[in-house]
């Protein structure tokens, strides 16, 4: 089973962030311009939480606010569950189904070193579960 580690050297290690003062629609902006459906909130070097399109569409669609004088800090997701670089993906896609969750924040030391989305745990799945069908009609047609 491949690690976090694997999965991001497979990927772009680019972390979008924002700053928790940042307003909500230049959040929303950086995850359109980046395709991204969720950006690391990051104050200093303390990742302080997530912003998400599910954050954005409850907290700031559904109750009316505006997205351009709400700070992040008031609609992000504080508590969050972070994966270290040697987690294996069946972990990682427990954590996601067990808390509802898309994207998994991966630190190392202290530090953020990147973002796993539940995209890529589903590809990573695919893709060994191929690997074994492989091996298993190689085995078989020999």
């Amino acid at each position: 089973m491949r690690t976090v580690r694997q999965l991001l050297g497979e990927k772009t290690a680019e972390v979008h962030a924002v700053g928790s003062d940042a307003s909500v629609l230049d959040a929303i902006r950086l995850m359109a311009e980046k395709g991204v459906g969720a950006v690391l909130v990051i104050d200093g070097t303390r990742l302080s939480g997530i912003l998400s399109e599910r954050d954005y569409a409850r907290k700031i669609v559904l109750q009316g606010r505006s997205s351009s004088s709400t700070p992040v800090r008031d609609i992000m997701t504080a508590e969050l569950i972070t994966v270290g670089l040697d987690d294996n993906v069946d972990n990682c896609m427990q954590l996601v189904t067990r808390n509802r969750i898309r994207h998994l924040p991966v630190m190392s030391d202290g530090s953020v070193v990147g973002v796993i989305s539940i995209g890529d745990l589903v590809k990573a799945v695919i893709e060994d579960q191929q690997v074994q069908l492989d091996q298993l009609q190689r085995y078989i047609a020999s």
